[in-house]
């Protein structure tokens, strides 16, 4: 969900490719890749990204599409991938889980039923991050040099340490919850068609007059990817009580309400469990010819499916000066 509630009191504004700073961007990698992952799925041919074992690999197919928007823009990303799940975030993964089960009966009676449309929709929306699909991301990620962060929990709350800390410029993530992590600077959209949002933390705290941590009670009464929230308190609800009573706690006793796991969630925010024990170098020296060996032949994606996308990674990088070897 990433208590898509943020929206409303985020302050956000799209920005041209063009006009975006250069830097590092910290990229919550399961969210990036899901979204290349659905949308491959649901626009390409399954022969395409399914091997002849039968294992589907959308994900090459995609990081080759995405990773261009980077180089040509001089970005230099830095794959954050999920370690393991808080316990707090078991309820919502169950409940994707039997979403997802159910989409899946329902892909099966589309295949029965030889409607093309409505397979190509249910299996994007069935997608998730195989073992297969884990271990080849990286595998390519890596013959392209790109740099990857293993997190000990929470990508995006990795992601949001690692920019805190002065090592990477943006966030990017289409989840708001990178505000309440405090990630300074998160860019949405990276995975659009259009021009990318900037969502900056201090102007959003400046512009409704409320400190990060009073940000945080706001969206525990709204509800984030951790608790469920309180029944009827969406965004402006939540602002004004946490305006009148100054934080959570004072909000739960005027008001009579009850918040689950209300420390917890706010511990989890404040004191995510992240590392200082990473280090990567933004100068990218990638070897082409072998991440093209690797989609193409060791996994069997189609040549002229990624060829484009390729050369574009070699445009973008000789461009603009990231890589070392142009």
């Amino acid at each position: 969900m990433g208590n898509a509630d943020l929206r409303d009191l985020a302050t956000i504004e799209e920005v041209p490719w063009d006009e975006l700073d250069p830097g590092v961007v910290a990229v919550d990698a399961h969210n990036w890749l899901y979204r290349y992952l659905t949308t491959t799925v649901r626009f390409t041919n399954e022969s395409v990204y399914t091997t002849s074992a039968g294992d589907e690999v959308a994900n090459l197919v995609g990081i080759v599409q995405g990773l261009p928007k980077f180089f040509e823009h001089d970005l230099t990303p830095v794959f954050v991938f999920d370690g393991g799940p808080s316990e707090l975030k078991a309820d919502e993964i169950a409940e994707r889980r039997e979403a997802r089960e159910k989409l899946e009966d329902q892909l099966e009676d589309a295949r029965e039923a030889g409607d093309a449309t409505e397979v190509a929709r249910l299996d994007s929306a069935t997608q998730r991050l195989t073992d297969v699909i884990q271990e080849t991301s990286r595998g390519l990620l890596e013959r392209l040099d790109v740099p990857v962060v293993e997190a000990p929990a929470e990508g995006e709350a990795q992601a949001a340490h690692i920019a805190k800390r002065g090592d990477a410029d943006y966030v990017g993530t289409e989840d708001y919850d990178a505000l309440l992590f405090g990630a300074p600077v998160t860019l949405r959209q990276l995975t659009s068609k259009g021009n990318p949002e900037r969502m900056r933390l201090e102007e959003t705290l400046d512009d409704l007059g409320l400190t990060r941590e009073q940000l945080v009670d706001v969206a525990i009464l709204c509800g984030t990817d951790f608790n469920d929230g309180v029944h009827g308190y969406g965004p402006k609800t939540a602002l004004k009580a946490v305006r009148e009573h100054g934080d959570l706690w004072r909000v739960v006793e005027a008001e009579d309400v009850v918040v689950e796991n209300a420390d917890l969630v706010r511990e989890l925010f404040f004191n995510p469990n992240v590392t200082d024990d990473y280090a990567f170098d933004t100068t990218i020296s990638p070897d082409v010819d072998a991440a093209k060996a690797y989609v193409t032949d060791e996994w069997g994606v189609p040549a002229d499916e990624v060829a484009r996308g390729f050369e574009r990674i070699d445009e973008g990088l000789t461009q603009t000066g990231l890589d070392d070897w142009a």
